[in-house]
């Protein structure tokens, strides 16, 4: 059977989001016919049994082929343990994908300037959100140092960081540059000269302020998401592998204003095994699913602490 899941066909581009299906519009600037385009199909769709030949091989009784959510954010943002109704998340991993579900793709000239996108969820749900960067810098000056003999694990980086002086620099985060691979201490302290600041010598000092922008970053997306809107966020969960930094979570808390929950870790797993139950008839809903998975990790919660503190740094990030 040839088909296209939803969450993976609306990244695309050739998708309208608002109908859900192939756009003739667009296929036909491109010179597409409509007709060579699959079926789209929504997550948690049973698409049939494996083929027979591969079960005798595995030695296994037929077994179900489901299509959770083919796009990895898709199934991470199924996984945030959301209880209530105006929740933002943030994908945190080498980049940051920045967002809220709704139910109806938002499609204006502010969207398009901001540079959101709607893109296919769970459950009939659209994800509007903004790619952005994520822990990519840390994680290119982790490997330089590494490179250089100074083989320090995130935690005692993070911990280095704790320990230096706050807004030290100001930090663009779009500087083209550190989106490339390479010595990215170097290209921070490029950055910093061409805007006539002091480079940076100290490991610990070079992650924090590389946390502190995500966390202004953050506050940044945030914001804009809610002017669009005109919806305020209540609270924002960080799922992923960057959930794990304590301090990156209490910054953006602090950054923003606004309670933070981090975890899980591995939502993109968890979300593609609760879109599975849900296609088996095991769990009822995504929302079933998601209280299971609230009860089923340990989640942290962050509390705004400082966010005064943050009022100066937020300014000169959005001059």
């Amino acid at each position: 059977r040839i088909f296209a899941e939803y969450t993976l066909a609306g990244t695309s581009q050739l998708m309208d989001m608002r109908s859900g299906q192939w756009s003739e519009a667009i296929l036909k600037k491109f010179g597409l016919p409509l007709d060579i385009m699959p079926e789209i199909i929504p997550p948690g769709t049973i698409v049939g049994p494996l083929q027979s030949a591969i079960c005798r091989e595995l030695a296994t009784e037929p077994i179900k082929v489901v299509a959770a959510g083919s796009h990895d954010t898709a199934c991470a943002v199924a996984a945030v343990p959301a209880e209530t109704e105006n929740w933002a998340y943030i994908s945190s991993g080498t980049w940051s994908l920045i967002g809220v579900e709704i139910d109806r793709p938002i499609i204006n000239d502010e969207v398009l300037n901001h540079g959101f996108t709607n893109e296919g969820g769970a459950a009939n749900t659209i994800r509007f959100l903004k790619n952005s960067m994520g822990l990519w810098p840390l994680q290119q000056c982790k490997r330089q140092w590494q490179s250089e003999g100074a083989d320090l694990s995130y935690n005692e980086l993070t911990a280095l960081a704790q320990n230096a002086e706050p807004f030290a620099v100001h930090l663009d985060l779009n500087f083209e540059p550190l989106f490339t691979p390479g010595d990215m201490p170097a290209k921070i302290n490029e950055y910093l000269k061409k805007t006539g600041q002091s480079p940076l010598r100290d490991k610990g000092q070079m992650v924090r302020t590389i946390l502190e922008s995500l966390a202004l970053q953050y506050r940044s997306v945030i914001e804009a998401i809610e002017r669009i809107r005109k919806i305020p966020v209540e609270v924002i969960h960080i799922v992923g592998g960057g959930s794990q930094n304590d301090l990156l979570s209490q910054f953006a808390a602090d950054a923003v204003g606004k309670k933070v929950i981090a975890g899980p870790v591995e939502a993109t797993a968890m979300g593609n095994i609760t879109l599975q139950a849900i296609a088996d008839g095991q769990i009822k809903s995504l929302p079933q699913g998601r209280e299971i998975i609230r009860h089923s990790v340990e989640l942290k919660t962050y509390h705004p602490q400082e966010r005064e503190k943050w009022s100066v740094p937020y300014f000169k990030y959005m001059v």
